[in-house]
């Protein structure tokens, strides 16, 4: 029996609403959901504007409006940013970045111009030495064709967090390199001792902390709970007030 079987998560912190433009759910249905699966850190985290449909950036600028503690859950609102091209370089600005309390970022295709596999990891160990990254989402999931190693090593030099992705895992996402990919990113991060962040990425209230997908691969690489984030709320807000120290 996998000692995952009765791991307990409470922190999920990459989801989003309708402001997504391809998500179902408002703030609050994903709020008051997160609460009914007892969240202790919730994160929505909503794309930023190069991906077609998704909101504005007057959107990110304006979350001083809404409360951050909901009952015994803290609220992380942020942004899932994109890493645009091989420099690295991520949209949106540092005016917004400041008042974001978590900062995703990450490759999509649809705003996506990539290069060699060697540019294409470049360009992903620059968001991940990016200070205003905290966390680096889906790496695994095909997108670009990266070396995972120094991505690796850039995490663990810079203390961001790799995310495992359950979304990507979804066969209906037709994404056939996601399962090898993130069971290569598991056992470096085991070797070299590096935590990860399991992301739900829920774009659909049932799925927030769905980690189902990811489990089996955790079992099958014998990854260590210790180096896993989402059993960890106390922890897991220490480790993101350092990182914004930066």
């Amino acid at each position: 029996m996998s000692h995952y079987t009765k791991f307990k998560t409470t922190v999920d912190v990459h989801t989003h609403t309708i402001a997504s433009g391809h998500a179902y759910n408002t703030l609050m249905e994903m709020v008051n959901a997160a609460m009914e699966k007892g969240q202790k850190v919730f994160g929505i985290t909503d794309h930023a504007p190069s991906i077609p449909g998704s909101c504005t950036e007057i959107y990110f600028r304006n979350m001083h409006n809404i409360p951050r503690q909901w009952g015994d859950m803290r609220l992380l609102l942020g942004a899932e940013l994109n890493i645009l091209d091989t420099t690295g370089r991520l949209d949106l600005d540092e005016k917004c970045y400041h008042r974001l309390d978590i900062r995703i970022a990450g490759i999509h295709s649809l705003c996506w111009q990539g290069g060699t596999q060697e540019e294409d990891t470049q360009a992903m160990i620059a968001a991940i030495e990016n200070p205003w990254t905290d966390i680096i989402s889906h790496p695994g999931d095909g997108t670009a064709n990266l070396l995972f190693e120094p991505i690796v090593l850039a995490a663990k030099e810079t203390g961001t967090l790799l995310e495992i992705n359950n979304s990507s895992l979804n066969p209906q996402r037709g994404k056939v390199v996601a399962k090898g990919n993130n069971m290569e990113l598991l056992r470096l991060c085991k070797q070299y001792q590096v935590p990860v962040i399991l992301g739900s990425d829920a774009h659909f209230f049932l799925d927030i902390a769905n980690y189902e997908r990811i489990f089996p691969l955790l079992q099958e690489t014998d990854f260590p709970e210790e180096l896993v984030m989402n059993n960890k709320p106390e922890a897991f807000l220490a480790w993101l007030d350092k990182h914004h120290e930066k």
